[in-house]
């Protein structure tokens, strides 16, 4: 009598979604990863602003006006003796060249010493948690002690505290406006695949228009339907609205021509079949099929919202007092032509986290494109 042993069964490999397998391709790309860290930082940076920055947004001395200033660089040794010491920077005074008849800043001897988690000016985390602890500033002892980590500005505000607070409207602005613009021409490139027919070809044909005006100059004309002298809390609202509305047509005209196929699929046949309604078809169904493409598309597209905003700005037709925009801080630069290079470059600041966002925006959307990408696969 022969016995047999029972067999075991292999085990069942386990099957991964495609948001594993590209979350997996995701990780082995550094760049993107490096980008992916950078915007988290500086989303943080414009949540915890009014923490970070030493001085209100607005906040200036109506007696002392120390127009562009330069930065006052922090000492942490004490000259005399060498150690190491509370953190301090010198006070500076105005001198006017008698040659160039410009006033020069020259640090005097006068200390000001830098303390952390000092009171200053009252403000709202997000609008809504109230508070008036600065990360760090001079107190309030001495008015005429401030510190200049990247400088001052025309009317000697502190241009790392306005950085800080425009980064707010800058980033907002354009996350905003891209996601505003997704549903837009997700939903009207749905409609057009999906009804076909007359809906088809109006939608198609508002697209033809939208892309026929050029950009900056359907932005200018929009803007000056609207008063020079609105609210600027409206005009930021206006300005997303704006930027939202023109920059649609591209994403529905690729969303109709994929949907167009997809229409024909046995499962929206099947779900037609069972008396599923036109809007569960189009979003339970069809748009689903566009995940991949619609998380780059943000990822790309936010930079172009972003740099739109900053060139309405710095047109004057942006963010306007009291608020301020990285591109808005750029008329200081503007205003003082080639003496921006050479006696305040300071003021390009500005000009720099611009460039850094976009690029950070542009690797973390690459490495997005290539982990959803079955042919770059590894």
């Amino acid at each position: 009598m022969t016995t047999t042993s029972p067999t075991t069964k292999a085990p069942r490999a386990k099957g991964q979604s495609q948001l594993s397998v590209a979350w997996a391709q995701f990780r082995k790309n550094r760049l993107a990863q490096i980008g992916g860290t950078f915007l988290i930082l500086l989303y943080l940076m414009a949540v915890f602003a009014p923490f970070l920055a030493p001085d209100g947004l607005s906040s200036y001395s109506t007696t002392n006006i120390t127009r562009f200033h330069p930065p006052t660089p922090i000492q942490f040794r004490d000259p005399e003796t060498g150690a190491f010491t509370r953190p301090f920077v010198y006070q500076y005074t105005q001198q006017l060249n008698l040659e160039t008849f410009v006033n020069e800043y020259q640090p005097t001897t006068t200390r000001c010493p830098i303390y952390f988690g000092v009171r200053g000016d009252e403000y709202r985390l997000l609008g809504l948690i109230p508070g008036n602890i600065h990360l760090f500033g001079t107190g309030q002892e001495n008015p005429d002690c401030n510190v200049y980590l990247m400088g001052g500005e025309g009317l000697g505000r502190d241009l790392f505290t306005r950085i800080m607070y425009a980064s707010q409207i800058s980033l907002t602005i354009g996350v905003g406006a891209v996601l505003i613009s997704t549903i837009i021409g997700l939903l009207m490139g749905a409609m057009a695949a999906f009804f076909g027919g007359v809906v088809d070809t109006i939608i198609m044909r508002l697209v033809e228009v939208l892309a026929s005006i050029p950009t900056l100059f359907l932005l200018i004309l929009l803007r000056s339907v609207f008063p020079q002298d609105i609210n600027p809390i409206f005009a930021l609202y206006m300005i997303l609205g704006l930027v939202a509305f023109i920059g649609w047509g591209g994403l529905a005209r690729v969303t109709r021509g994929q949907l167009l196929s997809v229409r024909e699929l046995d499962f929206v046949s099947a779900a037609q079949a069972l008396g599923a309604g036109n809007g569960r078809i189009m979003w339970r169904h069809m748009l689903p099929t566009m995940t991949t493409y619609v998380i780059v598309s943000l990822s790309l597209g936010i930079p172009g919202a972003i740099l739109t905003e900053s060139g309405l700005s710095f047109l004057g037709i942006g963010a306007v007092e009291p608020y301020v925009s990285w591109g808005s801080l750029l008329t200081q630069a503007q205003e003082g032509g080639f003496s921006s290079f050479t006696q305040r470059p300071w003021t390009l600041i500005p000009g720099f986290f611009i460039v850094f966002t976009v690029m950070a925006f542009q690797l973390l959307g690459d490495g997005l494109r290539d982990a959803f990408d079955p042919r770059k696969r590894s």
